[in-house]
């Protein structure tokens, strides 16, 4: 018998329009699929939403809507003298969720922290080979070659063995990537010989438990009452009701079917901001919006092309028509709140007539075709990319590049970035941890190359000065080597940065607690629905 999946889409969004008026219920209207449940492997906003910080908790963590950390499942940490031994001792009485597909024998303990991480770091990890996954962040925050070992003194005492000094280690493991697995759940689903299902059916410690999913529709998680946070807790029900589109995500927010949304557009916040049901909060964005170049395609190998199609950029066209004063154009890879922000850096001047004879030097003075990738959703750091990328085609016409618009559903889009199909891609990020490692080893080391730095750039130079300042514990230092390594971006070229934005944040006036995270994370944690 055929189901008609419109019917049930539509079923499913009529039940979420229903527990809106359910007390205990808060729905959220987020704007795609999660890439899956296992955070891990992912490096992408939606996942970490839908299960890092819905499901799972990790052994430090951000107090919510601050960068400062705190404890999480562990109490209290030392550190070594020389930086290289991070002792934890962990909480005790924390327990991992029943579901309908689990049962826990016992609370949380040493083996879930050391199978967590050990999974990330060590190739002959049983359950690594179980389900054979890539571990981007591990990999772009150097933890993968860092970690010598992640070892269990006792039932509460997990040790860190590092080579070299991370002076961003509390604050890498406090990102969605690290959170804690049940060791016990894992093992479970291994005897079962379904160890892939970790990506579809998590069991976490956190604040929500995890029900069903409806790709593209819904996501349902219930309250953990048995969470070790006494009172975080504020609502019975958490729905993710998943609108692509954010004009459809306002009307839903309008008619009461969700009572917070993502990502609102720049021409709907004069209407949001006088509707008398809603509220609105603003702050300025812990982001970068960027063009990627796929340096190791031919034709953006050579420096003087890149340089030629950045210069061939209106920026400030762009940033008054895709921003619409929500924006302000970034001339670095990192935030101008961000310590060792290089201010003596600058974007060339819009020329079209010099990106032309700079083309022509680099031998096409004819100009050449290229592929231009556009996201399909919607970020602060670029609410239109569709739009970005008509207006960019627009300026290479001038210079002779015809460029092709490409897009694909966000998660394949990420994968085929990953992979380095794309030749130029718009893109960008939203920090994950106040340091400038986040944005400068994350997104451009040689050992991001398939992960998240999808301008695939690997310079000997640059990687010398970020790798520096990461195992430096001095913040002079470290300082001097970021701003240094701002100025080899700069000449080199990998991306043309856009713009930095505000980041504004429409609700109901029924939702309380909610704090905008400077990470641009959705936690429901504290936040009620009156």
């Amino acid at each position: 018998m055929k189901i008609n999946k419109r019917i049930l889409v539509a079923a499913g969004l009529l039940a979420a329009a229903n527990l809106a008026s359910a007390a205990g219920t808060l729905i959220y209207c987020s704007e795609a699929s999660p890439e899956g449940f296992d955070n891990a492997q992912y490096t992408g906003g939606n996942s970490f939403d839908a299960s890092g910080h819905a499901v799972y908790n990790r052994l430090v963590e951000f107090e919510q809507g601050s960068t400062k950390l705190q404890p999480g499942l562990a109490e209290s940490w030392t550190v070594s003298p020389d930086g290289k031994v991070y002792t934890f001792k962990l909480r005790k009485g924390v327990k991992f969720h029943t579901t309908d597909f689990f049962k826990p024998s016992r609370d949380f303990n040493a083996d879930d922290v050391v199978l967590t991480f050990d999974r990330m770091v060590n190739k002959n990890n049983a359950f690594r080979k179980a389900y054979p996954v890539e571990f981007p962040y591990a990999s772009d925050t150097g933890l993968d070659a860092n970690i010598v070992s992640v070892e269990k003194v006792d039932p509460n005492t997990v040790r860190f063995v590092l080579k070299e000094p991370d002076a961003d280690l509390l604050a890498k493991i406090a990102m969605p990537f690290a959170s804690v697995l049940s060791a016990e759940y894992v093992g479970q689903l291994m005897a079962a010989g379904k160890a892939a299902e970790i990506n579809q059916k998590p069991v976490g410690t956190g604040p929500f438990v995890f029900k069903r999913y409806q790709k593209d529709a819904q996501i349902r998680f219930a309250a953990n009452k048995d969470y070790w946070k006494k009172g975080a807790v504020k609502v019975d029900n958490l729905v993710f009701a998943i609108t692509t589109d954010p004009s459809v995500r306002f009307q839903k927010m309008k008619a009461g079917e969700c009572q917070i949304m993502s990502y609102p557009k720049p021409t709907d916040l004069a209407a949001m901001k006088t509707d008398p049901k809603m509220k609105m909060t603003s702050s300025q964005g812990f982001n970068i919006g960027y063009l990627s170049y796929n340096t190791e395609k031919p034709l953006l190998k050579k420096t003087e092309v890149r340089q030629a199609l950045d210069m061939a950029i209106n920026r400030k066209a762009i940033i008054d028509a895709v921003y619409q004063g929500q924006g302000v154009e970034a001339s670095n890879p990192i935030p101008p709140t961000l310590w060792s922000y290089n201010k003596s850096l600058k974007n060339a001047a819009y020329d079209p007539a010099k990106a032309k004879a700079l083309l022509a030097k680099a031998g096409y003075p004819n100009g050449f075709e290229i592929t231009l990738w556009a996201m399909p959703v919607q970020r602060p750091y670029n609410p239109n990319a569709k739009l970005m990328a008509e207006m960019i085609q627009a300026d290479w016409a001038k210079i002779g590049v015809k460029a092709k618009i490409t897009s694909y559903e966000w998660g394949e889009y990420l994968k085929r970035m990953k992979n380095g199909e794309h030749d130029t891609g718009l893109i960008g990020w939203t920090g994950d941890y106040a340091s400038p490692d986040n944005f400068l080893g994350v997104l451009l080391t040689c050992e991001a190359v398939g992960g998240s730095n999808y301008a695939r750039y690997c310079s000997k130079e640059f990687d010398q000065l970020v790798l520096a300042a990461r195992k430096s514990t001095n913040v002079a230092e470290r300082t001097k080597l970021y701003a240094k390594a701002q100025e080899v971006f700069k000449r080199d070229l990998p991306w043309s940065t856009i713009a930095h934005s505000t980041v504004n944040q429409p609700m109901r006036k029924e939702v309380n607690g909610f704090k905008i995270s400077p990470f641009g994370d959705y936690t429901f944690q504290n936040v009620s629905v009156r």
